[in-house]
């Protein structure tokens, strides 16, 4: 079984990523592997410093993975789809930041095993957090952020979210990405697409994140919800909301294009993620679902690179 080598602090660990960049664009081989490592932080125990008295670091591996995964995007384009039992019957369900069930079941199943979640997203989560942190399912949570809001030191805003979670949810299952692997998570992007994400102005979306821990986690990925990355410039596109729980929100192409040709200020680049996902499905095991839509496959095939631990 391949592991996630975490620390965990009290229900509340650190994720840590070792990326490289996928070689060998080529026909996945029966179970595909990115070559994406993921392995433990740190070698160092710690206390909490400051005025913040916090536990001591634990170095505790995640131990999942799944032969299969529903990874559920929060697009408008599940609604009405009825995929809610296809994505149940998925051995592992992963959801991204809010995005509900209660409601929406038929729609977009009601299981969640991961959910990953963004900073931006927390305050969210806490005033829904009897709908969305149940922890009788044995949900993982993993949150990213920028480092100012996940320090340690008693002024991060997440992490000090996270710490008083994990008095109130002792069997919280919650896990944070470090600095250090958001740098990774970086440098991967930058190795995908030639831009550098600082200088391009570029905030990785929550889509990014899940995306490259789903390949390290799944065997089989299907996705549901994410419209290829030219779905947009048909003029004739189904126009649907943007999150499938907010109906009169923006629409989703106008929120895709407006981002992706933003300059000033800082913008996420969802079409520009969506080739990099239509490349990766190319080559490994995953699946577009509602829409419907599948990559061409590449013609010369090449032994798949597995992760090495």
């Amino acid at each position: 079984m391949r592991k996630l080598r975490l620390v965990e602090v009290r229900k509340v660990a650190t994720l840590g990523c070792s990326l490289s960049n996928p070689k060998d664009r080529a026909m996945a081989q029966e179970t595909p592997r990115v070559n994406i490592q993921l392995h433990t932080c740190s070698t160092k125990l710690e206390q909490f410093p400051g005025t913040v008295q916090g536990p001591r670091v634990q170095f505790k591996p995640l131990k999942m993975h799944c032969r299969a995964c529903a990874l559920v995007t929060s697009s408008g384009q599940l609604l009405r789809s009825r995929q809610g039992a296809q994505i149940d019957q998925t051995e592992c369900v992963i959801r991204m930041n809010d995005a509900p069930t209660r409601g929406y079941g038929r729609d977009v199943g009601n299981r969640t095993s991961l959910r990953v979640i963004a900073h931006s997203s927390i305050q969210r989560i806490l005033r829904n957090r009897h709908d969305l942190l149940n922890v009788s399912q044995g949900t993982v949570f993993i949150f990213w952020g920028p480092s100012s809001y996940m320090r340690r030191d008693g002024k991060g805003q997440v992490y000090n979210n996270l710490q008083l979670l994990s008095r109130v949810l002792p069997r919280l299952k919650a896990f944070m990405i470090t600095r250090h692997k958001m740098l990774q998570f970086d440098e991967l992007f930058k190795r995908e697409t030639g831009k550098d994400r600082k200088i391009s102005n570029t905030w990785l979306s929550t889509g990014w994140f899940t995306m490259t821990i789903a390949l390290e986690l799944c065997d089989r990925i299907n996705v549901y919800g994410m419209v290829p990355p030219d779905f947009c410039r048909d003029p004739n596109h189904l126009s649907v909301p943007y999150h499938y729980y907010e109906p009169f929100g923006p629409d989703e192409c106008t929120m895709y294009l407006s981002h992706e040709r933003g300059r000033k200020g800082s913008h996420h680049r969802f079409i520009t993620e969506k080739r990099v996902f239509k490349n990766w499905a190319q080559t490994f095991n995953i699946h577009f679902f509602q829409p419907d839509w599948k990559p061409e496959s590449l013609a010369i095939s090449h032994p798949e690179n597995k992760p090495v631990f």
